[in-house]
C-alpha cells in the first residue's frame, strides 16, 4: 500500500468526523441559542472537536495537494486543467473551498468564545459552524454536482 493510498484513506474516513462533529456542534448551538442556555463545556468542547477535525482533514488534504495526489497541484501545472472538471475541482474548487471553511470554523469558534453572554456565545457558534459545514458538505466529491469518489476507502 502506497503512501499515497494511506494518506487518501485518512482523508476519506475522517470526513465523517468532520461532519458528525459538526451535526452535533450546531445542533448544541442551535438549542443554546433559541433555548437561551448557558454556555458549557460541552458546548466548548464540540465546538473544539468541530474545528479541530477540520483542522485534521485541511492537514491531510494539503498532504495530498502538495505532494502525494496526481489531481492536486501537479494536475494544475498541467495545460488545460482548467478545461477539465475533475482537475479544476480537486486542483482549485475543493482546496479553496474546504480551506475558507475551515477558517469560517475557526473564527466561530472565537468568536463564540469572545463573545459577552451565553445567547451570543451560541448563535455566533450556530452562524459560522453552520455555514462551515453547509461549505464543506458541498464541495465533498459526492458525485452529484461534483466528481464522485467513494464514500469509504479500504
Amino acid at each position: 500500500m502506497s503512501a499515497y493510498s494511506v494518506l487518501l484513506a485518512l482523508h476519506s474516513w475522517s470526513r465523517w468526523l468532520v461532519i458528525v462533529f459538526g451535526l452535533i456542534a450546531i445542533y448544541r448551538a442551535y438549542v443554546g441559542w433559541t433555548g437561551r442556555r448557558r454556555f458549557v463545556g460541552a458546548d466548548n468542547g464540540m465546538g473544539a472537536s468541530f474545528v479541530g477535525s477540520i483542522h485534521l482533514q485541511v492537514l491531510l488534504g494539503l498532504g495530498l495537494y502538495f505532494g502525494l495526489s496526481p489531481w492536486g497541484l501537479n494536475a494544475m501545472k498541467q495545460a488545460g486543467a482548467m478545461k477539465d472538471p475533475t482537475a479544476r475541482f480537486f486542483g482549485m474548487e475543493h482546496v479553496a473551498v474546504m480551506l475558507l471553511a475551515a477558517v469560517l470554523a475557526q473564527v466561530g469558534r472565537s468568536l463564540s468564545k469572545k463573545a459577552s453572554d451565553d445567547t451570543l456565545k451560541h448563535k455566533k457558534a450556530f452562524t459560522f459552524f453552520g455555514i462551515a459545514l453547509l461549505l464543506v458538505l458541498l464541495m465533498i466529491p459526492w458525485g452529484i454536482w461534483n466528481p464522485a469518489r467513494p464514500l469509504f476507502r479500504f
